[in-house]
């Protein structure tokens, strides 16, 4: 619609970037002052956690609707959290707190194999079509 009435789509792509690419270096700034300082390591496993959070939501409550996906989104980040705590909280399963990374990445394999295992497994189920003669 925007390329209809004249809007230079391509330009207002890379200023929406470069809008959103200025909001994230100010809120890195700002979340530096007030901890006084920053470390290389800050912000390594946020972008991680969030797309591991869209996956695990999508494969639970898969939808196209807006307020669906941000409920999947929402649920996906609850899920996801209780399975890190309980990967820091299981001794008396064996894991120790070094095994997290493998805790969430079985989780988030899990999320993007189970839809795919379930859409195949109701193919197979579906009954052929009589043949005629």
């Amino acid at each position: 619609m925007a390329r209809a009435q004249g809007i230079n789509t391509g330009a207002m792509v890379l200023l929406g970037m470069a809008v959103s690419n200025a909001l994230v270096g100010l809120a890195g700034a700002l979340f530096a002052q007030t901890q006084g300082g920053a470390d290389i390591s800050m912000g390594i496993g946020t972008i991680v956690i969030g797309l591991a959070a869209v996956i695990v939501g999508e494969a639970i409550l898969p939808s196209r609707r807006l307020i669906y996906a941000t409920l999947a989104a929402i649920l996906g980040a609850i899920v996801y959290r209780f399975f890190i705590a309980i990967a820091l909280n299981s001794d008396f399963i064996g894991l120790k707190a070094q095994d997290l990374n493998l805790v969430t990445a079985v989780l988030v394999t899990l999320a993007l194999v189970v839809p795919n295992l379930k859409r195949m497994l109701k193919h197979k189920r579906l009954p052929d079509a009589p043949k005629s003669m």
